[in-house]
């Protein structure tokens, strides 16, 4: 008896090593022992594998099944409220403004400093229902807002509990080079990450990536490599913040290290892109993140016409403050240019080669995990032509079913 089967699909659509996205009219995808076994035409599909005969069949007519959401760059464990910061930045106040005046990162690390770990395990549960309502499968998420031995060991704590106990897979990141802490210099702080911080996590095994703010103000080139190179020694792989509002070398530095991803990249030039080409680093480009700061998009199509697949990603926190995979999707678009087809790879194939899922993770390849969505609309271009709602309605994770409205 198969596991699952999604036929009558309206149109199947996924990434291939061969397509940016290969689509099927009247599709259907079978998921057996968690991993996808068949996909193809539905009268192909249901000849081997019978819905009647599966333990759960999903009538998909007149919707689209694409590959699970992956959401590579998150922030979303977090305490405390910045609602007023937005309305502050309307105003015109800067990030960095805020920031110098003991707001934003450093706002939000008293706030976790004085939260207890079930209470963070509880806001990022929260965060992660919303997520998978909207399609996202798998995401990645970092500590940082403790800036200290006991509060970063706690986040991840409390990031693997949520792990343990939601559907969602969740990839764990040490980011305690988020921000320099009050009353503390940068080189005195990233003497404390290295000697302090990333020997607690390791020996804990609570991470798989160690990532730092490479940025003006905050972490410089050489500071950004000693942790990560720190972190590397203690067998987390790399990640890095780069050229988000100066081009400090950050892309430059993730090249040098064979990162698995650079993220933000907005001040990148020409220069960095070709860089980054010539390595074997994911960029991952954040959309939400230059709509709520109203600043300009990365430059997506310049990625793209040096055929480089970029990935996108939420950057949940409580600056950009949206879980949605599909309003990335939609921002990709309409904000970064990027082609449905183009947007939705990002989402999902390209999105897991950020974290190093080379399992299929992101496709609905045979062998792939039998992570999917079906959603309202009849074709992919649909799901960012109709933006501003919820167009997901069913979310599959290793074949079972683990949201539906």
């Amino acid at each position: 008896m198969t596991d699952l089967v999604v036929y009558n699909a309206s149109q199947v659509a996924t990434p291939t090593d061969d397509a940016e996205l290969e689509t099927i009219r009247d599709g259907a995808v079978a998921i057996d022992d968690g991993t996808v076994v068949a996909r193809g035409p539905t009268d192909d599909i249901v000849r081997e594998y019978p819905p009647e005969n599966a333990v759960t069949a999903i009538d998909a007519s007149g919707a689209t099944v694409l590959p699970g959401f992956v959401d590579p760059h998150t922030h979303a464990l977090f305490a405390g409220d910045r609602a007023d910061e937005f309305t502050a930045k309307l105003r015109g106040t800067t990030y960095q403004e805020i920031l110098a005046e003991g707001g934003g990162i450093l706002r939000t690390v008293r706030a976790v400093r004085e939260a207890t770990r079930d209470e963070l395990v509880a806001n990022l549960l929260q965060q992660l229902d919303v997520m998978l309502a909207h399609g996202t499968a798998t995401v990645e998420v970092k500590s940082g807002y403790g800036l200290d031995v006991e509060t970063e060991v706690k986040m991840l704590g409390a990031i693997a509990e949520a792990d343990d106990r939601h559907a969602i897979d969740v990839v764990s990141t040490f980011m305690g080079a988020h921000a320099v802490p009050e009353g503390m210099d940068a080189d005195s702080y990233v003497d404390h990450v290295v000697e302090e911080q990333l020997p607690a996590v390791a020996e804990r095994d609570l991470a798989e990536f160690c990532d730092v703010f490479c940025e003006a103000g905050v972490f410089s080139v050489d500071q950004s490599r000693r942790v990560l190179e720190a972190g590397r020694e203690h067998g987390l792989k790399t990640k890095i913040h780069a050229d988000e509002f100066e081009r400090l070398g950050g892309a430059g530095l993730a090249a040098e290290l064979g990162a698995t991803s650079a993220d933000h990249l907005l001040q990148s030039t020409a220069e960095d892109i070709e860089t980054l080409g010539d390595s074997a680093v994911t960029p991952v480009l954040l959309p939400g993140t230059a709509f709520a700061l109203a600043t300009d998009y990365a430059d997506a199509t310049a990625f793209e016409e040096a055929d480089i697949p970029v990935a996108i990603a939420t950057d949940c926190n409580p600056n950009c403050f949206s879980q949605s995979m599909e309003f990335a999707i939609e921002l990709a678009c309409n904000g970064m240019r990027l082609s449905p087809a183009s947007a939705i790879r990002a989402a999902t194939k390209t999105a897991a080669a950020a974290l190093d899922r080379t399992d299929g993770t992101g496709t609905l390849q045979v062998g792939s995990p039998g992570d999917l969505v079906v959603a309202d609309v009849p074709g992919y271009e649909h799901l960012p032509y109709n933006f501003g709602v919820r167009n997901v309605e069913t979310v599959v994770k290793g074949g079972e079913v683990v949201h539906r409205d």
